[in-house]
């Protein structure tokens, strides 16, 4: 039965997939026939996200994105890629005063430069096939303001403009290139936020939806975004985020 959404003999590469958004992408996208490649800093969950795929034509490559020496060892060693998914990414809460320079750089390296040094790198090396489909994990936060946010907005607004600047570059070559925003997701780090449980029931409950996203609402969108069902989508950025931008 034909399945517009089915990666089937698609090689795919997830970035910070060791857990959160990440790894549920490589999982899911997995599961949907793609050959995967995940990529992280942590060798032991990552390889917790490598037991969890399915099939068998899938590899595990521990990669420091912030280490720029050895990108050219990872972008080498790499097959021709059908889809990329950049999801590695941090956040730091600095309020105006207390911005520093190793934190701001660290932020945007990791949000912003690193994931366009590496897609730049690939396309140079030609490991990006024709037709093939390159997926950012943004934030509602490039568009949304957070007192204490302003560093990790502007990471997500600058790899907003990115997306949409390379898939003018690269639609001749029918390279799609996409963002994805999720509001707040249910991972590890919400759970053990010092918020505490009460605020952020309080908090989830503001979403018109009635709650956070989970790692899979973000997932399936990467699915869609990947497969030939979105073959005439590119320069867009996809708002995941249970309505909270209608507020």
């Amino acid at each position: 039965m034909f399945n517009p959404y089915s990666l089937n003999g698609k090689t795919i590469l997830v970035t910070g997939a060791s857990s959160g958004i990440g790894r549920s992408i490589a999982i899911e996208c997995s599961k949907m026939g793609g050959n995967m490649i995940i990529s992280g800093r942590d060798s032991e969950r990552l390889l917790q996200t490598f037991g969890d795929l399915s099939g068998n034509s899938n590899r595990m490559v521990l990669y420091d994105l912030l280490n720029e020496e050895s990108i050219y060892d990872f972008v080498e060693n790499l097959p021709v890629l059908d889809g990329i998914v950049h999801c590695a990414g941090i956040n730091r809460l600095m309020l105006l005063k207390f911005i520093k320079d190793d934190l701001l750089d660290k932020i945007m390296e990791t949000n912003f430069r690193s994931p366009t040094l590496l897609t730049s790198k690939l396309q140079k090396n030609k490991k990006i096939a024709k037709g093939a489909s390159i997926v950012f994990i943004s934030s509602i936060s490039a568009v949304c303001a957070t007192i204490a946010y302003s560093i990790y907005m502007a990471s997500k607004a600058a790899i907003n403009a990115f997306a949409k600047g390379i898939a003018l570059e690269l639609a001749p070559l029918s390279i799609r290139v996409n963002s994805i925003q999720p509001g707040m997701i249910q991972t590890r780090l919400i759970e053990n936020s010092i918020l505490g449980s009460e605020a952020l029931k309080d908090d989830a409950d503001n979403y018109p939806l009635g709650r956070y996203g989970k790692p899979e609402d973000v997932a399936y969108t990467a699915v869609y975004l990947l497969s030939d069902a979105s073959k005439w989508v590119t320069g867009s950025i996809l708002t995941v985020d249970g309505g909270i931008t209608l507020r």
